[in-house]
């Protein structure tokens, strides 16, 4: 990762993090001043904060695992909205989950939405994203893998697909 001075000497954009929440682990607390560190420098240099909040846990085996709730995102959304001394430039990156809209009037935070990994047929990962870019704190998609290997390698329709459904909930 880069350093926070970097990214705005850079003339970047913004600078992105990951924020995994676990409750059960005593690192947990450092992790959580850290990453407001980073907002708060980022911040300085007025450059977006992009922060990809999960609620995690150890499984049996000690891989970590995000908690994909409806009630673990809005705590996700929440705690990173508050991380820093300011959210001014902070955008949240958050997974689409069932009842996405009670997610979403948990933060008035700017999010782009994760497309998640695609199971199934694509039609299946489309319509998971529903009316998502339709909210008005929806800035747009970030969907990764499923675009770049839809089933059957589709890649311009899957393009469209997506094109289609965030321009549509902009009208």
């Amino acid at each position: 990762g880069y350093q926070q001075d970097v990214v705005a000497r850079a003339g970047s954009q913004g600078g992105k993090l990951c924020f995994r929440n676990d409750p059960d682990d005593p690192a947990t607390p450092a992790t959580m001043l850290a990453c407001a560190n980073s907002v708060d420098e980022l911040a300085e240099h007025h450059v977006m904060a992009m922060v990809e909040p999960f609620i995690s846990r150890r499984d049996d085996f000690g891989r970590i695992r995000n908690d994909l709730t409806t009630e673990a995102v809005v705590r996700s959304a929440t705690v990173a909205a508050g991380l820093a001394s300011t959210s001014a430039y902070t955008w949240l990156k958050l997974p689409v989950v069932a009842e996405l809209d009670r997610v979403m009037d948990a933060t008035t935070l700017p999010t782009l939405l994760l497309g998640g990994d695609p199971h199934g047929h694509p039609d299946d990962t489309y319509a998971s994203w529903g009316d998502a870019p339709g909210i008005p704190a929806v800035r747009g998609l970030v969907v990764g893998r499923a675009l770049l290997y839809p089933q059957g390698g589709g890649v311009t329709a899957a393009v469209a697909i997506a094109g289609n459904l965030v321009h549509a909930g902009r009208r």
